[in-house]
Parts: structure tokens; sequence; C-alpha cells
């Protein structure tokens, strides 16, 4: 029997399934000896599936319906099973429960005695009580409509779910009008951190991820208030999108930035303490959360660590700004926006594996292999929590870690390099 692409693609599809399964049923032991080797087979896999995609100009639509169909079988053995006690998503129904109780989450300490009868028992194990919430006012609403409706973590991990599905169908879009393969859709949708950071622990940067791509979507279109606004809203969610401003130089008029200003300030307004912007506890965030951060950790000693985020957010602006001059075209390229943001997390001081969940819509060319590995290569992250729950600290990364994640993309960029010094001699 004549092994074709398809077969190949339907056995690494498999292979997922069975991987990303086993992981499930070991969930509760993030980072454990069954987890992390059930997830590094899936990350090997998806490589493998990776490299099925970009080599074959297209595949037949069952394999599409067929491949999303497998997506989300795993996404439903994620999502019918409970966060973990201290995942952020319980900071979420705290703060939609906050909001619709009259209270502002930018103030209130959740460990504070005089709100101990505010707590659900969903919200007593939330992470960093003695800290009020650092997700901007764009998360906050958001916060606020899920627990309208249901104030529950699964209500929340359902959203997130919905929102992973409304990127997929998004993306068939794209890939149909840029006349490029609908098989490209599950570089996106067959990556294993959707099915471990969404329907898994639920993390709200998938919302800010789904407006992004409305917002590039709409720049495809040339629909420029739209790009304009979803890009506002995106960085409303979490404020790592706003190194992509300079992609956006010449390609939304004057009155389309303003428009989009004026909307990300008026979600302010709810928040405001005493006429002052808040921003809760994301000071603290930058001044001593560790994890994950190479440059920023080298950079530590000598220069403090507000001046550090900075110098993160100029990585990621300049970047955006060489990326916006080598394209002097004005159409979108889906390619260059997740370069910005890569550029900007490799210096930040905090790099959990949720945060490449930005990444993912745009990982559909062989232009992005080197992100696409990190994808995978970050894995290793997860023993964390795994020592963690065996009484170690917090945040020390073991050594061999941070050389596997980091060294692996260093390889595949040699590698990259010197297949391109090759075929220019």
């Amino acid at each position: 029997m004549k092994i074709t692409p398809a077969l190949r693609v339907y056995v690494l599809g498999a292979t997922l399934g069975v991987a990303l399964t086993i992981c499930s049923r070991n969930f509760g032991d993030r980072g454990g000896p069954y987890f992390m080797a059930s997830l590094t087979l899936a990350g090997i896999a998806y490589l493998l599936a990776i490299r099925e995609f970009f080599a074959t100009p297209g595949f037949p639509r069952r394999v599409v319906v067929i491949g999303l169909v497998l997506a989300g079988v795993w996404h439903i053995e994620f999502l019918r099973l409970p966060a973990g006690a201290d995942d952020d998503i319980h900071r979420y129904v705290w703060d939609g429960r906050l909001q619709r109780l009259g209270f502002n989450p930018y103030i209130v300490v959740p460990s504070d005695p005089a709100v101990k009868e505010l707590h659900s028992p969903e919200t007593r194990s939330l992470n960093n009580p003695d800290l009020p919430s650092p997700y901007p006012p764009g998360a906050q609403l958001f916060f606020l409509a899920v627990t309208a409706i249901h104030e529950s973590v699964f209500a929340f991990k359902a959203a997130f779910v919905l929102c992973d599905l409304a990127i997929v169908l998004m993306l068939l879009d794209l890939l149909h009008s840029s006349e490029q393969g609908a098989h490209l859709v599950l570089a996106f949708a067959w990556n294993p951190l959707l099915a471990i950071e969404v329907a898994g622990s639920g993390h709200v940067d998938i919302v800010g991820v789904l407006l992004l791509l409305v917002s590039a979507a709409a720049l495809a279109r040339r629909w420029r208030a739209t790009a304009a606004v979803a890009l506002g809203l995106a960085v409303a969610v979490k404020f790592l999108p706003v190194v992509l401003l300079p992609l956006y130089w010449k390609r939304v008029r004057i009155r389309d930035a303003v428009l989009a200003a004026a909307v990300v300030g008026l979600l302010y307004v709810p928040f405001l303490n005493h006429g002052r912007i808040p921003i809760g506890s994301l000071g603290t965030y930058v001044q001593t959360f560790r994890f994950n951060g190479p440059v920023f950790a080298a950079l530590d000693p000598v220069a403090p660590p507000q001046l550090l985020a900075g110098l993160a957010v100029l990585v990621g602006l300049v970047t955006a700004t060489w990326l916006r001059r080598r394209s002097a075209a004005p159409e979108w390229s889906p390619g260059l926006f997740p370069w910005p943001m890569a550029a900007a997390l490799v210096c930040a001081p905090v790099v959990f594996p949720w945060y490449l969940l930005w990444l993912l819509p745009f990982l559909t060319s062989a232009s992005t292999l080197l992100i696409i590995v990190w994808t995978v290569s970050i894995i290793p992250t997860y023993v964390q929590w795994h020592l963690r729950a065996l009484g170690r600290l917090w945040g020390a990364l073991p050594g061999w870690v941070m050389v596997v994640e980091y060294g692996c993309i260093a390889i595949v960029a040699a590698t990259l390099a010197l297949r391109r010094n090759k075929q220019t001699m």
C-alpha cells in the first residue's frame, strides 16, 4: 500500500489524539512523568504533521474535516476536567463576581478578611490572593459577561473553547481568501498548547487572540476602522499586541487610530479610582514575577525591572518597525504578526506557555518555523508545576529546561541559516 501524505497526516493525528488523551488523564499532575512523556510525544507528532502540511500544497477536504474532528475530541477530553486548584481561571471568576457585586477588582484584595464573605467555593483557592487583579479592562468586561451568564470555572472554559472554534472558522476563511490550502488550519488546531491552556487550564489570552485575528482579517480586507478597534480591544485583554502598532502604520487612518484609542479609554472608565487609571497588581508583576525569561534574567542584576520591561516592549516595536519597512506593500501578511510579539516575549520577565497562544493563528507558513518549534520546545517548562507540588520554590526552573527550550530554537535557526547559505552559494 502506498503511503500518501494524507495517510501520514491521519496517523499523526491519531498519535496526537492518543498522546493528548493520556496527557488529559494525568492533568492533575501537570509536569509529572506521564504528563511530560505524553505531551512530548504530542509535540513531536505535531512537528511531523507541520512538515507534512508545509510540504504538501493541498489535501482533500475530508482530511481537514477529520483533522478538525480529532482536535474537537481531544479538546473535549480537557474541557471536561476541572482546572488546577490555583489556575488563573479562578481569578477570572473572582473578578467577574466582584464586578457583579459592585466592587472594583483593581482595588479589592482577595485575601482581605473584610471581603471573606464575597468568595464562592471556586474563588477561595485563587492564586496570589494578596494582590488585586492585574488584568486590563477588556479582560475584566469579558469576566463580567461570562459570570453574568453563569458564574463557574466551566463556563469560562466553555467560552474559551468557543473562541478557539471562532478562530478556526476565521482562519478557514482567511486561508480561502488568500488562496492557501485549508489544511493549514490544522497548524493552529493541532498545536498541543491549545488543548492544555485553553480547554484544560482556561486562559483569557485566547479572547485577545481572537480579537487580534479579527483585526488582521479586517486589515486584509482594508476595513481600517474595524482593524484598528479590534487591535485596541486585543490590547485591552492583554498588553502584548501593543508591539504590533508599527505594522498598522499607513494601513489605518489617523481617525481610525483615534477611534481605537477612544474605545480603549472608555473601557477604563468603569474602573477609575479617584480619576486615576487603574493598573491593579501589574507593577508588582513586573517587579517580582520571574519565569522562563532568559534575557530578563541575564540583565536583572544590572538594571531595574521597569527599565527591562520597557526594553522588552521596545524590542517588539523595533522588530515590527523593521518588518513594516521591509513589507512595502499595503496588504497584510500573516507571517509578520508573530515575530514582534515573539521578540518581546523573549525579553519579558515571564514567559508562560500560554503566552505563546498569541502567536498560533499566524503560524501558517514555513517562514515561521522557528516560532513553531518554540511552541513545542517550551513543553519542558511544565516540570515547574510538578516540582512545586513536591515542595520546591516557584519560579526557579532547573537549568536544563531553558537549555532544551532555547537550545532547540538555536539549533533549528543554525540549520536554516546553513541551508540558506548553501542555496545562495
